[in-house]
Protein backbone atom coordinates (compact mmCIF):
# COMPACT_ATOMS: atom_id res chain seq x y z
CA UNK A 1 0.00 0.00 0.00
CA UNK A 2 1.44 3.50 -0.88
CA UNK A 3 0.59 6.74 0.38
CA UNK A 4 0.27 9.57 -1.84
CA UNK A 5 1.86 12.69 -0.37
CA UNK A 6 0.46 15.86 -1.77
CA UNK A 7 3.43 18.89 -1.29
CA UNK A 8 0.46 21.58 -0.31
CA UNK A 9 -0.05 18.78 2.56
CA UNK A 10 0.41 20.31 6.06
CA UNK A 11 2.70 18.54 8.16
CA UNK A 12 2.38 17.85 12.14
CA UNK A 13 4.16 16.82 14.39
CA UNK A 14 4.67 12.60 14.61
CA UNK A 15 2.65 10.50 16.99
CA UNK A 16 4.30 7.28 18.30
CA UNK A 17 6.13 7.53 15.27
CA UNK A 18 3.86 7.66 12.79
CA UNK A 19 4.22 10.92 10.21
CA UNK A 20 1.09 13.42 10.29
CA UNK A 21 -0.01 14.92 7.37
CA UNK A 22 -3.16 17.00 6.56
CA UNK A 23 -4.62 18.63 3.29
CA UNK A 24 -8.40 19.73 2.73
CA UNK A 25 -9.29 17.03 0.54
CA UNK A 26 -12.39 15.13 2.84
CA UNK A 27 -14.77 16.01 0.24
CA UNK A 28 -18.44 17.35 0.98
CA UNK A 29 -17.96 17.80 5.14
CA UNK A 30 -19.83 20.55 6.86
CA UNK A 31 -18.91 21.60 10.47
CA UNK A 32 -22.97 23.07 10.95
CA UNK A 33 -24.40 19.28 11.02
CA UNK A 34 -26.83 20.34 13.73
CA UNK A 35 -28.58 22.81 11.18
CA UNK A 36 -31.32 19.75 10.24
CA UNK A 37 -32.56 20.37 13.40
CA UNK A 38 -33.44 23.83 12.63
CA UNK A 39 -34.71 22.51 9.15
CA UNK A 40 -36.94 20.66 11.26
CA UNK A 41 -38.55 23.18 12.98
CA UNK A 42 -39.07 25.86 10.14
CA UNK A 43 -40.96 22.53 8.69
CA UNK A 44 -43.10 22.63 11.66
CA UNK A 45 -43.36 26.42 12.31
CA UNK A 46 -42.85 28.11 8.44
CA UNK A 47 -41.47 30.78 10.56
CA UNK A 48 -38.32 31.50 8.32
CA UNK A 49 -40.82 31.15 5.04
CA UNK A 50 -43.40 33.21 6.96
CA UNK A 51 -40.87 36.11 7.20
CA UNK A 52 -39.83 35.25 3.20
CA UNK A 53 -43.13 36.63 2.65
CA UNK A 54 -42.59 40.29 4.56
CA UNK A 55 -40.16 40.99 1.32
CA UNK A 56 -41.64 42.32 -2.53
CA UNK A 57 -39.30 41.39 -5.24
CA UNK A 58 -39.00 43.35 -7.96
CA UNK A 59 -35.76 42.00 -9.80
CA UNK A 60 -36.51 40.75 -13.34
CA UNK A 61 -37.68 37.07 -12.63
CA UNK A 62 -35.88 35.91 -15.96
CA UNK A 63 -32.35 37.00 -13.98
CA UNK A 64 -33.42 35.78 -10.77
CA UNK A 65 -30.96 32.76 -9.47
CA UNK A 66 -31.73 32.97 -5.77
CA UNK A 67 -35.33 33.46 -4.89
CA UNK A 68 -36.16 35.45 -1.95
CA UNK A 69 -37.00 32.73 -0.05
CA UNK A 70 -33.69 31.15 -0.46
CA UNK A 71 -32.06 34.49 0.10
CA UNK A 72 -33.54 34.70 3.32
CA UNK A 73 -33.45 31.19 4.65
CA UNK A 74 -29.56 31.31 3.97
CA UNK A 75 -29.01 34.46 6.09
CA UNK A 76 -31.16 33.41 9.27
CA UNK A 77 -29.43 30.34 9.03
CA UNK A 78 -26.48 31.17 8.75
CA UNK A 79 -26.72 34.13 12.08
CA UNK A 80 -28.35 30.69 13.86
CA UNK A 81 -25.33 28.89 13.15
CA UNK A 82 -23.02 31.68 14.59
CA UNK A 83 -21.57 33.53 10.86
CA UNK A 84 -22.52 37.10 11.63
CA UNK A 85 -20.95 39.02 8.74
CA UNK A 86 -21.80 38.63 5.23
CA UNK A 87 -18.03 37.91 4.20
CA UNK A 88 -18.82 34.47 5.89
CA UNK A 89 -21.17 33.79 3.23
CA UNK A 90 -18.61 33.81 0.51
CA UNK A 91 -17.45 30.55 1.87
CA UNK A 92 -20.76 29.20 3.29
CA UNK A 93 -22.15 29.25 0.03
CA UNK A 94 -20.19 26.27 -0.60
CA UNK A 95 -21.57 24.63 2.31
CA UNK A 96 -23.07 20.95 1.38
CA UNK A 97 -25.65 21.42 4.13
CA UNK A 98 -26.57 24.79 3.86
CA UNK A 99 -27.64 24.23 0.35
CA UNK A 100 -30.02 21.34 2.20
CA UNK A 101 -31.42 23.94 5.24
CA UNK A 102 -32.74 26.54 2.21
CA UNK A 103 -34.18 24.34 -0.01
CA UNK A 104 -32.02 24.71 -2.94
CA UNK A 105 -33.15 23.09 -5.73
CA UNK A 106 -30.95 20.23 -7.49
CA UNK A 107 -28.92 19.45 -5.15
CA UNK A 108 -27.20 16.76 -7.61
CA UNK A 109 -26.70 19.64 -9.67
CA UNK A 110 -25.34 21.63 -7.63
CA UNK A 111 -22.63 18.80 -6.15
CA UNK A 112 -21.53 18.68 -9.89
CA UNK A 113 -20.79 22.01 -10.23
CA UNK A 114 -19.10 22.38 -7.25
CA UNK A 115 -16.96 19.62 -7.76
CA UNK A 116 -15.93 20.72 -10.84
CA UNK A 117 -15.31 24.23 -9.21
CA UNK A 118 -17.91 26.09 -11.83
CA UNK A 119 -20.01 27.67 -9.24
CA UNK A 120 -21.32 27.28 -5.67
CA UNK A 121 -24.91 26.61 -4.93
CA UNK A 122 -25.76 29.90 -2.72
CA UNK A 123 -25.75 33.36 -2.74
CA UNK A 124 -22.41 35.40 -1.92
CA UNK A 125 -22.44 38.59 0.17
CA UNK A 126 -22.67 40.93 -2.57
CA UNK A 127 -26.33 39.74 -3.18
CA UNK A 128 -27.06 39.16 0.42
CA UNK A 129 -25.67 42.57 0.97
CA UNK A 130 -27.93 44.02 -1.78
CA UNK A 131 -30.93 42.29 0.30
CA UNK A 132 -30.05 43.83 4.00
CA UNK A 133 -29.86 46.72 2.83
CA UNK A 134 -33.01 47.50 1.18
CA UNK A 135 -34.70 50.28 -0.43
CA UNK A 136 -37.85 52.21 -0.80
CA UNK A 137 -40.55 50.45 -2.47
CA UNK A 138 -40.45 53.68 -5.39
CA UNK A 139 -36.50 53.05 -5.60
CA UNK A 140 -36.77 49.26 -6.29
CA UNK A 141 -39.85 49.94 -9.09
CA UNK A 142 -37.96 52.50 -10.93
CA UNK A 143 -34.78 53.88 -9.83
CA UNK A 144 -32.69 51.77 -7.56
CA UNK A 145 -30.24 49.00 -9.89
CA UNK A 146 -29.33 47.05 -7.54
CA UNK A 147 -31.64 46.78 -4.43
CA UNK A 148 -34.54 45.56 -5.75
CA UNK A 149 -36.04 43.87 -2.65
CA UNK A 150 -38.11 45.78 -0.63
CA UNK A 151 -38.77 44.92 2.91
CA UNK A 152 -42.65 45.58 4.45
CA UNK A 153 -41.80 46.34 8.14
CA UNK A 154 -45.31 46.81 9.33
CA UNK A 155 -45.55 43.24 7.76
CA UNK A 156 -42.32 42.02 9.62
CA UNK A 157 -43.83 43.46 13.14
CA UNK A 158 -47.21 41.88 12.52
CA UNK A 159 -45.56 38.62 12.05
CA UNK A 160 -43.50 38.92 15.29
CA UNK A 161 -46.34 39.32 17.23
CA UNK A 162 -48.62 36.09 14.84
CA UNK A 163 -45.60 33.50 16.04
CA UNK A 164 -46.09 34.40 19.49
CA UNK A 165 -49.82 33.37 18.94
CA UNK A 166 -49.05 30.32 16.96
CA UNK A 167 -47.24 29.18 19.57
CA UNK A 168 -50.25 28.59 22.09
CA UNK A 169 -52.56 25.69 20.89
CA UNK A 170 -54.96 27.05 23.63
CA UNK A 171 -55.42 30.97 24.50
CA UNK A 172 -53.72 31.66 28.18
CA UNK A 173 -55.71 33.11 30.26
CA UNK A 174 -52.92 35.98 31.28
CA UNK A 175 -49.57 37.34 29.46
CA UNK A 176 -47.28 39.62 30.71
CA UNK A 177 -45.80 42.18 28.28
CA UNK A 178 -42.70 43.47 29.38
CA UNK A 179 -40.44 46.55 27.93
CA UNK A 180 -37.28 47.38 28.15
CA UNK A 181 -34.67 49.24 26.20
CA UNK A 182 -30.50 48.31 25.62
CA UNK A 183 -28.02 49.95 23.67
CA UNK A 184 -25.87 48.98 20.88
CA UNK A 185 -22.68 50.81 20.72
CA UNK A 186 -21.46 51.90 17.14
CA UNK A 187 -18.29 52.55 16.10
CA UNK A 188 -18.56 54.49 12.57
CA UNK A 189 -20.79 57.24 10.72
CA UNK A 190 -24.11 55.63 10.83
CA UNK A 191 -27.52 57.56 10.47
CA UNK A 192 -28.80 59.22 13.56
CA UNK A 193 -25.71 58.13 15.54
CA UNK A 194 -26.03 60.28 18.86
CA UNK A 195 -23.55 60.14 22.62
CA UNK A 196 -25.71 58.60 25.48
CA UNK A 197 -24.24 59.90 28.77
CA UNK A 198 -25.91 56.91 30.64
CA UNK A 199 -24.37 54.39 28.38
CA UNK A 200 -21.16 56.25 27.98
CA UNK A 201 -20.55 55.91 24.24
CA UNK A 202 -22.35 56.75 20.82
CA UNK A 203 -25.47 54.14 20.41
CA UNK A 204 -28.48 53.04 19.32
CA UNK A 205 -31.05 52.50 21.59
CA UNK A 206 -33.71 49.86 20.41
CA UNK A 207 -36.89 48.99 22.35
CA UNK A 208 -37.63 45.85 22.90
CA UNK A 209 -41.01 43.87 23.72
CA UNK A 210 -40.84 40.40 24.88
CA UNK A 211 -43.46 38.12 26.56
CA UNK A 212 -42.01 34.89 28.11
CA UNK A 213 -39.28 34.10 25.89
CA UNK A 214 -40.97 35.43 22.80
CA UNK A 215 -39.90 38.94 20.92
CA UNK A 216 -43.25 40.42 19.95
CA UNK A 217 -41.16 43.49 19.01
CA UNK A 218 -37.98 45.04 18.16
CA UNK A 219 -37.96 48.62 17.20
CA UNK A 220 -34.26 50.64 16.49
CA UNK A 221 -34.36 53.95 17.62
CA UNK A 222 -31.90 57.23 17.54
CA UNK A 223 -30.63 57.33 21.35
CA UNK A 224 -30.93 60.83 21.84
CA UNK A 225 -34.45 60.63 23.23
CA UNK A 226 -36.44 59.05 26.37
CA UNK A 227 -36.02 55.37 26.60
CA UNK A 228 -39.89 55.41 26.94
CA UNK A 229 -40.30 57.28 23.39
CA UNK A 230 -42.25 55.21 20.90
CA UNK A 231 -43.59 52.45 23.76
CA UNK A 232 -47.07 53.24 23.78
CA UNK A 233 -47.53 52.88 20.10
CA UNK A 234 -45.66 49.61 19.57
CA UNK A 235 -48.02 48.30 22.77
CA UNK A 236 -51.41 49.43 21.36
CA UNK A 237 -50.25 47.93 18.28
CA UNK A 238 -49.45 44.63 19.63
CA UNK A 239 -52.31 44.48 22.52
CA UNK A 240 -54.55 45.21 19.42
CA UNK A 241 -53.39 42.15 17.45
CA UNK A 242 -53.29 40.06 20.52
CA UNK A 243 -56.60 40.90 21.84
CA UNK A 244 -58.49 40.59 18.27
CA UNK A 245 -57.18 37.03 18.33
CA UNK A 246 -57.66 36.44 22.20
CA UNK A 247 -60.39 38.87 23.24
CA UNK A 248 -60.48 37.41 26.53
CA UNK A 249 -56.74 37.52 27.62
CA UNK A 250 -55.42 39.15 30.23
CA UNK A 251 -52.43 42.06 29.54
CA UNK A 252 -50.39 43.16 32.12
CA UNK A 253 -47.31 45.37 31.28
CA UNK A 254 -44.10 45.48 33.26
CA UNK A 255 -41.24 47.58 32.89
CA UNK A 256 -38.44 49.33 35.00
CA UNK A 257 -38.93 52.91 36.50
CA UNK A 258 -37.13 54.53 32.70
CA UNK A 259 -41.03 53.56 31.46
CA UNK A 260 -42.98 55.15 34.35
CA UNK A 261 -44.22 58.13 32.42
CA UNK A 262 -48.09 59.41 32.67
CA UNK A 263 -48.58 58.56 28.60
CA UNK A 264 -48.22 55.16 29.19
CA UNK A 265 -50.00 54.57 32.85
CA UNK A 266 -52.89 56.40 31.32
CA UNK A 267 -52.93 54.38 28.47
CA UNK A 268 -53.19 51.10 30.16
CA UNK A 269 -56.20 52.41 32.37
CA UNK A 270 -58.27 53.94 29.18
CA UNK A 271 -57.49 50.23 27.38
CA UNK A 272 -58.03 47.73 29.91
CA UNK A 273 -54.46 46.81 30.46
CA UNK A 274 -52.89 46.10 34.17
CA UNK A 275 -49.25 47.24 34.83
CA UNK A 276 -46.53 47.06 37.46
CA UNK A 277 -43.74 49.67 36.59
CA UNK A 278 -40.90 50.82 38.21
CA UNK A 279 -40.83 54.39 40.16
CA UNK A 280 -37.87 56.16 40.87
CA UNK A 281 -37.52 56.85 44.30
CA UNK A 282 -37.75 60.95 45.19
CA UNK A 283 -37.95 62.59 48.64
CA UNK A 284 -41.35 62.53 48.98
CA UNK A 285 -41.53 58.51 48.68
CA UNK A 286 -38.81 58.45 50.78
CA UNK A 287 -40.66 59.87 53.70
CA UNK A 288 -43.83 57.74 52.83
CA UNK A 289 -41.86 54.72 53.79
CA UNK A 290 -39.72 56.23 56.88
CA UNK A 291 -41.14 54.17 59.39
CA UNK A 292 -40.72 50.84 57.08
CA UNK A 293 -36.96 51.87 56.60
CA UNK A 294 -36.56 52.23 60.43
CA UNK A 295 -38.34 48.87 61.27
CA UNK A 296 -35.91 47.47 58.06
CA UNK A 297 -32.73 49.24 60.06
CA UNK A 298 -33.47 47.90 63.48
CA UNK A 299 -34.02 44.11 61.94
CA UNK A 300 -30.75 44.47 60.30
CA UNK A 301 -28.89 46.10 63.23
CA UNK A 302 -30.41 42.60 65.57
CA UNK A 303 -29.24 40.29 62.72
CA UNK A 304 -26.81 41.74 60.49
CA UNK A 305 -28.70 39.98 57.81
CA UNK A 306 -30.66 42.08 54.72
CA UNK A 307 -33.75 43.05 56.21
CA UNK A 308 -36.77 43.77 54.08
CA UNK A 309 -40.53 45.45 54.73
CA UNK A 310 -43.20 45.80 52.76
CA UNK A 311 -45.55 48.54 52.42
CA UNK A 312 -48.01 50.13 49.89
CA UNK A 313 -49.43 53.67 49.85
CA UNK A 314 -51.64 56.33 47.38
CA UNK A 315 -49.38 58.91 45.44
CA UNK A 316 -49.66 60.99 43.26
CA UNK A 317 -47.02 63.25 41.74
CA UNK A 318 -47.17 67.45 41.67
CA UNK A 319 -47.58 68.02 38.40
CA UNK A 320 -47.04 65.04 35.84
CA UNK A 321 -49.56 62.46 37.17
CA UNK A 322 -53.19 62.93 36.10
CA UNK A 323 -54.72 60.59 39.51
CA UNK A 324 -53.56 59.06 42.73
CA UNK A 325 -52.00 55.60 41.87
CA UNK A 326 -51.23 52.43 44.10
CA UNK A 327 -47.77 52.71 44.98
CA UNK A 328 -46.18 49.18 46.44
CA UNK A 329 -42.83 49.75 48.61
CA UNK A 330 -39.76 47.56 49.85
CA UNK A 331 -37.88 49.25 52.50
CA UNK A 332 -34.79 47.11 52.76
CA UNK A 333 -31.78 47.68 54.74
CA UNK A 334 -28.23 45.65 53.97
CA UNK A 335 -24.77 46.17 54.62
CA UNK A 336 -24.30 49.27 52.79
CA UNK A 337 -27.08 50.67 54.38
CA UNK A 338 -30.57 51.62 53.44
CA UNK A 339 -32.06 49.89 49.36
CA UNK A 340 -35.75 51.26 49.14
CA UNK A 341 -37.63 50.53 45.71
CA UNK A 342 -40.75 51.24 44.63
CA UNK A 343 -43.49 49.70 41.56
CA UNK A 344 -46.35 51.79 40.76
CA UNK A 345 -49.03 49.27 39.51
CA UNK A 346 -52.96 49.23 38.73
CA UNK A 347 -53.27 45.89 40.21
CA UNK A 348 -55.12 45.55 43.31
CA UNK A 349 -54.48 43.17 46.57
CA UNK A 350 -58.15 43.00 46.71
CA UNK A 351 -58.63 41.12 43.92
CA UNK A 352 -60.62 37.93 44.36
CA UNK A 353 -58.45 35.00 44.69
CA UNK A 354 -60.13 32.73 47.17
CA UNK A 355 -59.23 30.29 48.77
CA UNK A 356 -55.79 31.61 48.14
CA UNK A 357 -54.09 34.17 49.26
CA UNK A 358 -53.89 37.34 46.89
CA UNK A 359 -51.35 37.61 44.10
CA UNK A 360 -51.02 41.32 44.60
CA UNK A 361 -49.94 41.66 48.35
CA UNK A 362 -46.65 43.85 48.46
CA UNK A 363 -44.25 41.48 49.09
CA UNK A 364 -45.72 38.64 46.47
CA UNK A 365 -46.09 41.37 43.94
CA UNK A 366 -42.33 42.83 44.69
CA UNK A 367 -40.73 39.54 44.84
CA UNK A 368 -42.82 37.04 42.45
CA UNK A 369 -43.96 39.20 40.01
CA UNK A 370 -42.21 42.62 39.59
CA UNK A 371 -38.68 40.91 39.77
CA UNK A 372 -39.49 37.88 37.62
CA UNK A 373 -38.67 41.11 34.30
CA UNK A 374 -35.31 40.55 35.48
CA UNK A 375 -35.67 37.39 32.70
CA UNK A 376 -36.41 39.55 29.73
CA UNK A 377 -32.88 40.69 30.55
CA UNK A 378 -31.31 37.08 29.19
CA UNK A 379 -33.99 37.62 26.38
CA UNK A 380 -32.73 40.77 25.27
CA UNK A 381 -28.68 38.79 25.77
CA UNK A 382 -29.76 36.32 23.28
CA UNK A 383 -30.37 38.70 20.42
CA UNK A 384 -27.15 39.69 20.94
CA UNK A 385 -25.88 36.27 20.73
CA UNK A 386 -27.51 35.89 17.29
CA UNK A 387 -26.09 39.14 16.20
CA UNK A 388 -28.42 42.12 16.98
CA UNK A 389 -25.63 44.68 17.92
CA UNK A 390 -24.22 44.47 14.08
CA UNK A 391 -25.82 47.66 13.38
CA UNK A 392 -22.84 48.68 10.86
CA UNK A 393 -24.68 50.02 7.71
CA UNK A 394 -24.65 53.44 7.55
CA UNK A 395 -28.59 53.80 7.00
CA UNK A 396 -30.66 53.26 10.62
CA UNK A 397 -32.97 51.49 7.86
CA UNK A 398 -31.16 48.89 6.75
CA UNK A 399 -29.90 48.53 10.60
CA UNK A 400 -33.61 47.81 11.80
CA UNK A 401 -33.56 45.08 8.79
CA UNK A 402 -30.59 43.61 10.46
CA UNK A 403 -32.45 43.56 13.96
CA UNK A 404 -35.15 41.87 12.39
CA UNK A 405 -32.98 39.04 10.74
CA UNK A 406 -31.56 38.53 14.24
CA UNK A 407 -35.04 38.41 15.76
CA UNK A 408 -36.28 35.99 12.92
CA UNK A 409 -33.14 33.90 13.70
CA UNK A 410 -34.22 34.18 17.59
CA UNK A 411 -37.43 32.83 17.05
CA UNK A 412 -36.48 29.30 15.22
CA UNK A 413 -34.00 28.93 18.06
CA UNK A 414 -36.62 29.46 20.47
CA UNK A 415 -38.56 27.27 18.83
CA UNK A 416 -36.02 24.80 18.63
CA UNK A 417 -35.88 25.19 22.75
CA UNK A 418 -39.36 24.74 22.78
CA UNK A 419 -40.19 21.91 20.80
CA UNK A 420 -37.01 20.05 20.84
CA UNK A 421 -35.14 20.67 23.63
CA UNK A 422 -38.40 20.63 26.69
CA UNK A 423 -37.10 17.86 29.26
CA UNK A 424 -33.36 17.69 28.46
CA UNK A 425 -30.87 19.27 29.96
CA UNK A 426 -30.63 21.95 27.40
CA UNK A 427 -34.37 23.08 27.98
CA UNK A 428 -33.33 26.38 29.76
CA UNK A 429 -29.71 27.17 27.80
CA UNK A 430 -29.27 30.18 26.10
CA UNK A 431 -28.70 30.17 21.82
CA UNK A 432 -25.16 29.84 22.25
CA UNK A 433 -25.27 26.99 23.93
CA UNK A 434 -27.28 25.51 22.36
CA UNK A 435 -25.23 26.09 19.21
CA UNK A 436 -22.29 24.74 20.23
CA UNK A 437 -23.25 21.74 21.95
CA UNK A 438 -25.96 20.72 19.51
CA UNK A 439 -25.65 22.29 15.86
CA UNK A 440 -21.90 22.46 15.83
CA UNK A 441 -21.03 18.94 14.65
CA UNK A 442 -18.95 17.89 11.85
CA UNK A 443 -21.10 15.39 9.14
CA UNK A 444 -20.07 14.19 5.50
CA UNK A 445 -23.02 14.95 3.09
CA UNK A 446 -23.41 12.64 0.17
CA UNK A 447 -26.14 13.41 -2.52
CA UNK A 448 -27.50 11.02 -4.46
CA UNK A 449 -30.48 11.32 -7.29
CA UNK A 450 -32.95 10.10 -4.12
CA UNK A 451 -31.39 10.85 -0.91
CA UNK A 452 -29.39 13.23 0.78
CA UNK A 453 -27.05 10.99 3.14
CA UNK A 454 -25.70 13.12 6.25
CA UNK A 455 -22.93 10.94 8.47
CA UNK A 456 -22.47 12.58 11.54
CA UNK A 457 -19.56 12.44 13.20
CA UNK A 458 -19.05 8.93 15.17
CA UNK A 459 -17.09 11.25 17.67
CA UNK A 460 -19.85 13.48 18.90
CA UNK A 461 -19.75 14.07 22.55
CA UNK A 462 -23.75 15.05 22.47
CA UNK A 463 -24.87 12.14 19.98
CA UNK A 464 -27.68 10.70 22.59
CA UNK A 465 -28.87 14.22 22.88
CA UNK A 466 -29.55 15.42 19.09
CA UNK A 467 -31.15 12.00 19.06
CA UNK A 468 -33.72 12.72 22.29
CA UNK A 469 -34.25 16.06 20.45
CA UNK A 470 -34.62 14.57 17.01
CA UNK A 471 -37.41 12.44 18.67
CA UNK A 472 -39.14 15.25 20.41
CA UNK A 473 -39.52 17.26 17.54
CA UNK A 474 -41.18 14.48 15.33
CA UNK A 475 -43.68 13.89 18.34
CA UNK A 476 -44.50 17.94 18.26
CA UNK A 477 -44.99 17.28 14.37
CA UNK A 478 -47.72 14.46 15.09
CA UNK A 479 -48.91 16.11 18.05
CA UNK A 480 -49.70 19.40 15.49
CA UNK A 481 -51.52 16.94 12.87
Amino acid sequence: MTTECNENSLLFHPVQGREIRCDFDGGAITSDGGGLLLRQVEEQTRIIHQFAACFCDYRDPKRVEHTVEELVAQRVYGLALGYEDMNDHDELRRDPLMAVLVDKKDLLGQERRRACDQGAALAGKSTLNRLELGAAKWEAEKKERYKKIVMDEAAVDKLLVDIFLQAHRVPPAEIVLDVDATDIPLYGEQEERFFHGYYGHYCYLPLYIVSGEHVLGAYLRPSNQDGAAGCVGELERIAGQIRQAWPQVRIIVRGDSGFCREELLRWCEDHGVDYAIGLAQNSRLLKEVAAASAQAAAQYAETKKAARVFTEFSYQTRESWSRARRVIAKAEHLEKGANPRFVVTSLSAQEATYPAPSRWTPQVLYEKFYCARGDMENRIKEQMMLFADRTSTSWLHSNQIRLYFSTIAYQLMQALRQRGLAGTELARAQCHTVRLKLLKVGALIRVTVRKVWVSLSAGFPHAELFRQVQRHLQQAALRRC
